[in-house]
């Protein structure tokens, strides 16, 4: 398990890359260039600033989240094959400064979405918190503004000049169903995997946040089923999964220590987070300790573990402790306080697997 972190950007985040390096057992920043628009070619001064930036803490840029793609390409347009080339454009120019995983999602309008961002937890930190029932009665338009609150920071998936369109989004998405968002995705992987494939780089998807509809737009990428699929959309190695564990996590039919042992080969990147899932539907984000939520956090690790897991991983979102100011569920304590969780847990497999591998070889002669 290799642990990145992830930075949104010089002037673009609380955390500094300073901070971010004295956490133990981190190695890489997992980044984007934020000011680039969906389905614009990233330029590549920006990208070696970035490469420049990390490499002067001795930090490595191996993981991009997210290469955003444009609604063009999940609606279907004609337009998509401009947006595909500039996306394969910067995939090449990606690979040239090392990067091996790039993170992407194929949720229409909305990435992920929380309808309060900073819901009070019993020990006084605040956290990101899903209310179902208030989602089907809420406005789009006023849960955009909760989320772009705090215009000082960029909200990926929630970019403003994106989300100024919201009608005409919504009017071009209305008649989109399921299999077609299916067929725009093959499209999307045919089209960009050979491109992957020539320049060492693996695409991995990111499962919809929450894993189901909102506001009648289709989502596909929701469990086991979906992901197998996905897989099987192009049979290339470069075609992966992000595999995130609070996303997948808020639905509890969601098996997630079976799709690690599934999908193994096929998981450059992993998020690892914990959620509490209310009866009701509701979930809020927890620390990353297995008894304060709904995921199985350590069985997770586990079986990343037993699987010989040597991607990547970052502790994704995090609470808001110690009156620290900062991006919703990007906060620096509590992200570092998740790794040093799942380092303890890691560390613990390691050390009790040469005790069983021991009794397993005495068994045997025995």
């Amino acid at each position: 398990m290799r642990m990145v972190f992830r930075w949104f950007g010089e002037g673009n985040d609380t955390v500094s890359l300073d901070h971010i390096k004295q956490i133990p057992g981190v190695e890489g920043i997992v980044w984007a260039l934020h000011d680039v628009p969906a389905g614009d070619e990233w330029p590549m001064e920006k990208i070696i600033a970035v490469r420049d930036q990390a490499a002067a803490q001795h930090l490595h840029i191996d993981v991009v989240e997210s290469v955003n793609v444009h609604e063009d390409i999940k609606l279907g347009l004609p337009t998509r094959d401009k947006y595909i080339d500039n996306y394969i454009k910067t995939i090449e120019k990606l690979a040239q400064v090392g990067v091996k995983v790039i993170c992407y999602n194929f949720m229409p309008v909305f990435d992920w979405a929380r309808t309060e961002l900073y819901k009070r937890l019993e020990d006084g930190s605040t956290a990101l918190f899903f209310e179902k029932s208030k989602i089907h009665g809420i406005d789009p338009f006023d849960l955009v503004q909760t989320i772009n609150q705090n215009s000082s920071l960029t909200m990926p998936g929630w970019e403003p000049e994106r989300l100024a369109h919201l009608t005409s989004l919504f009017e071009a998405y209305r008649n989109v169903t399921s299999e077609d968002l299916w067929d725009h995705l093959a499209y999307f992987l045919e089209a960009v995997i050979p491109t992957a494939d020539r320049c060492g780089i693996t695409m991995a998807i990111h499962p919809d946040d929450p894993p189901w509809s909102i506001f009648g737009l289709p989502r596909i990428i929701t469990g086991q089923d979906s992901l197998r699929r996905l897989l099987s959309l192009v049979d290339s190695p470069s075609n992966g999964i992000t595999l995130c564990s609070g996303s997948l996590g808020a639905n509890p039919d969601n098996d997630i220590i079976a799709m690690i042992h599934e999908f193994a080969d096929r998981i450059p990147f992993a998020h690892i987070r914990n959620v509490r899932v209310y009866e009701n539907g509701d979930f809020i984000e927890t620390s990353h300790r297995t008894q304060d939520g709904t995921v199985d956090i350590a069985g997770i690790v586990k079986a990343y573990h037993d699987t010989g897991f040597t991607g990547y991983a970052r502790p994704d979102h995090g609470r808001h402790l110690w009156g620290e100011q900062c991006r919703p569920g990007y906060g620096l304590y509590d992200r570092a306080m998740g790794i040093m969780y799942l380092w303890g847990l890691w560390d613990a497999y390691q050390k009790l697997q040469p005790t069983a591998e021991k009794r397993d070889t005495h068994e045997s002669i025995a």
